[in-house]
């Protein structure tokens, strides 16, 4: 695939010359010390310090060939600034739901899509029988029933909180939570069902919204009020005028007011849903883990002693908790599949340009999407029938087709599973730190081929190394540019060591890196548009390894630990990279006990197709959802 010319110089064959049959896969191990405490404060001031900053982090580089690939090889391929997509098939048996209706009819749409709700089975069930999550349709059939109210609900969320804020150590799942606006809410929820007028099938259903992404009002103590006639800013904690949205910082509030709600978010709020609060992540979205020295970690429900995975923490552990139906992440890298699958949830991450990113710190990103995290695949098709809608200026160069759901109710349903071609690139499936994750994932293949003739084909997927290297020079440029001339202003130095450790790194990439980036992008996106002629969906495990374990020390000060990194990001970067939708789903646990989750990369426009197939494997082919250990019912009260 790579013809050397003269000394270090290479050149790579067009995309269409490459004989897949050469292909070698070759399992990349990033070359960085794993650091925290101390040393991990020396790092950062070393790599910040002009000159010696630089020396260490070219070698780091070197040693992780960026130079090799960005400035030492030649890309036949032109520059992809932004995932462009070939038309593709119509699926089978969906549903198309309009863009510009209200969001509460595209939910009614999809609600019509879903097998029959039997509340016999579901609200009232036998309460012996194995510990199920309470979907979106058991709170509204218990509002309908007068079995309980938003308004009551809302109080046991609020009492779960303050215990779960008095846990020691802390591990807060909101920065912003204010119950009195919470009350509010629930109140006018209850008030709709009382006179027999629910806005839709998402009235009275609590979501958090991940920090990164505009919710308004949402008051907390961090809010300040702007006098009109200075430029003064005094802290006013209990008065309400503008919500500080801070990525999880300790001052993009102080650059960045917010007066409306994201797109995403005001179409969830006409359907009636209630958002608790803005939600704990990595800050600025950048790591795996969810560290978070600012404001505390959040914690894995499943095991406190170990991460939720990152950078949308707090969503995917309140919604694992029990504490919320759904939640708003974001997804760059992974953000939304990797802690939803550390956390034994669903994460949707659509196709680029399905959703609108207006309202959110990375609304002008090429890689990153507003997703739906859930406790199940049904209740991740309503919220994500609720928010998509493509922002007006995408749809003339993306020419998207009109967004589908599965319809279950299809007596064809059934049959698009069944005609579905799964593409496995076996090397790449088996490279996990634990071999509990890729056998978990083949005993599904397995399964499905039993249970509903899915033929899973042999796939080769090349320059896999090339494809991270180009994803991580693409967020990382877009990052640091979003974030000036701030951060250069002085405010750089008041984030974490983890995010100034990154960012040093992202300083260092050159327009010429950045170009070459986005000619790796058109190579990749020959090679699988090439594979999507031969398969449906890529199936992966979503993450390298199980949720890993919190080092006492590293909760004041963060840490770096780059090998983790990598087997988190192992085989998300794709999606995000090439604006392909993905979706993580439960499908067991390892001998500890922590959730491993499956992972399905789908054609462009195509989420029917992969919610069609998590649906199936999380009904037939799963294994029995554990109780997390840390859960509140708060539906019930129990």
């Amino acid at each position: 695939m790579l013809l050397r010319i003269m000394g270090n110089k290479r050149a790579m064959k067009p995309a269409s010359e490459v004989d897949l049959k050469a292909v070698k896969y070759i399992s990349e191990s990033i070359q960085a010390p794993h650091l925290t405490g101390l040393w991990f404060k020396l790092f950062v001031k070393l790599i910040e310090v002009p000159g010696i900053g630089s020396l260490i982090v070219n070698y780091l580089k070197n040693e992780n060939k960026f130079d090799e690939i960005l400035k030492y090889t030649v890309i036949p391929e032109g520059p992809m600034f932004k995932p462009e997509f070939p038309p593709q098939e119509p699926e089978h048996a969906v549903v198309s739901l309009e863009e510009d209706v209200k969001p509460e009819d595209r939910v009614e749409l999809a609600l019509k899509c879903l097998p029959e709700y039997d509340p016999a089975s579901n609200w009232c069930g036998d309460s012996t029988a194995s510990f199920r999550y309470w979907k979106i349709r058991d709170y509204a059939y218990a509002y309908r029933s007068k079995f309980t109210t938003p308004s009551m609900v809302a109080e046991r969320f609020i009492s779960a909180i303050e215990e779960f804020n008095n846990k020691n150590p802390t591990a807060p799942l909101l920065i912003s939570f204010d119950p009195d606006e919470l009350r509010k809410q629930a109140a006018a929820s209850t008030q709709r069902f009382e006179q027999g007028n629910p806005l839709s099938i998402l009235d009275g259903i609590f979501m958090a919204i991940k920090d990164d992404i505009d919710c308004y009002p949402h008051p907390s103590k961090g809010m300040y009020f702007k006098f009109s006639s200075s430029s003064h800013r005094v802290l006013l904690p209990d008065l309400v005028i503008y919500l500080m949205q801070t990525g999880a910082t300790t001052w993009i509030h102080e650059v960045r007011e917010v007066k409306k709600d994201a797109v995403s978010v005001s179409r969830l709020r006409k359907c009636g849903a209630i958002f608790v609060g803005k939600a704990n992540m990595h800050e600025l979205g950048m790591g795996t883990t969810g560290n978070n020295a600012n404001h505390g970690t959040a914690r894995n429900p499943h095991d406190p002693d170990r991460y939720t995975g990152g950078s949308s923490s707090g969503p995917a552990a309140i919604v694992a908790s029990g504490l919320c139906s759904a939640a708003l992440g974001t997804d760059g890298g992974g953000s939304v599949r990797i802690p939803a699958s550390l956390c034994g949830v669903v994460g949707l991450k659509s196709t680029f340009g399905r959703t609108g990113m207006t309202g959110s710190i990375c609304e002008d990103s090429t890689v990153a999407i507003i997703g739906p995290i859930a406790t199940t695949v049904e209740d991740t098709i309503l919220v994500y029938a609720a928010m998509l809608g493509s922002c007006p200026a995408d749809r003339i160069p993306l020419r998207p087709p009109l967004p589908c759901v599965p319809n279950f109710s299809s007596q064809e349903s059934l049959q698009s599973v069944e005609s579905l071609r799964l593409g496995k690139y076996t090397e790449w499936f088996n490279d996990v730190f634990s071999t509990d994750i890729s056998d978990k994932c083949t005993n599904v293949l397995r399964r499905l081929s039993q249970k509903h003739g899915c033929k899973t084909i042999e796939i080769v997927i090349p320059d896999l190394h090339e494809m991270n290297i180009a994803h991580v020079v693409s967020i990382g440029s877009e990052s640091l540019s979003a974030l000036s001339p701030d951060y250069y202003d002085g405010k750089g130095e008041r984030l974490t060591y983890d995010t100034r450790t990154n960012m040093a790194l992202f300083r260092s990439f050159t327009a010429a890196d950045y170009v070459a980036a986005q000619r790796l992008r058109r190579r990749l996106m020959y090679f699988h548009m090439e594979i999507f002629k031969k398969v449906d969906i890529i199936v992966t495990p979503t993450t390298g390894m199980a949720a890993p374990r919190i080092s006492p020390s590293a909760l004041k000060v963060g840490e770096t630990n780059l090998q983790v990194t990598e087997n988190l990001m192992r085989f998300t970067t794709t999606a995000n990279l090439l604006g392909l939708p993905a979706v993580t789903v439960p499908i067991g646990y390892d001998k500890q006990g922590l959730p491993i989750g499956m992972q399905l990369i789908g054609r462009p426009w195509c989420e029917a197709s992969i919610l069609r197939l998590a649906a199936a494997i999380e009904e037939t082919c799963a294994a029995p959802v554990k109780k997390p250990v840390q859960y509140y019912d708060i539906l019930k009260g129990n």
